[in-house]
């Protein structure tokens, strides 16, 4: 049975309208005006700047109206309690599946926050596995994560489809893999590799999948 690695955060689900929701609601319960928004999001870098770094950051700027461990508990439980599974999407986990493919979830992260996401949108039950660096010590782009995720089955009909240039399609270079890129209205611009493949949405680039083969 082929592999097919998934990413998680804005992949398969749309972690950011779930961090944006998160911090509105955390802004708005501790008076601070709406829009600090635009900077939260900023230092947030579409989920990419270390949890460490953020919790710093936004617990010296609201160290007056915040207490820090209220900071730490939208970080921790905001975005993770509000992410939801589009049905198009759990449609092409399916459809993948009944073409014979095992879909494995691959994600940098925290466990807890990370599994929190898989079983809260119902993923557990779509996909064969999912594997999360913090668990098994190896952070993607790392070759090793891949593995991990594999368990000992053969990675050469294997494709990895994410939104992340240098975590999920350097991973697919460095492995020799195929890979589709999720745009999401971005350019292409690294020069050292590319994807196979790009499409703008996680569901096109399943079926794109799918419609290939391995």
């Amino acid at each position: 049975m082929p592999l097919l690695f998934v990413d998680l955060d804005n992949t398969l689900i749309d972690r950011d309208a779930a961090f944006r929701s998160a911090m509105a609601a955390f802004l708005a319960e501790h008076g601070l005006p709406d829009d600090e928004l635009a900077w939260i999001m900023s230092i947030d870098g579409d989920g990419y700047t270390t949890r460490s770094i953020v919790a710093r950051a936004m617990t010296h700027r609201y160290r007056n109206d915040v207490p820090p461990a209220a900071v730490q508990d939208v970080l921790d439980r905001g975005a993770a309690d509000r992410v939801t599974l589009a049905d198009p999407v759990r449609t092409a986990l399916v459809e993948a599946a009944r073409a014979g493919w095992s879909a494995l979830v691959v994600t940098n992260g925290r466990t807890l926050q990370q599994t929190r996401k898989i079983r809260r949108t119902g993923l557990d039950a779509l996909v064969d596995g999912w594997t999360v660096s913090e668990t098994v010590g190896h952070e993607k782009p790392s070759p090793d994560i891949f593995h991990a995720a594999a368990a000992g089955r053969p990675l050469r009909q294997a494709w990895i489809v994410g939104d992340g240039i240098h975590t999920d399609i350097a991973g697919a270079a460095a492995l020799g893999l195929r890979s589709v890129w999720l745009a999401r209205g971005r350019t292409w611009q690294e020069q050292g590799y590319a994807p196979t493949h790009v499409m703008e949405d996680v569901v096109a680039a399943l079926e794109h999948v799918v419609d290939v083969g391995w």
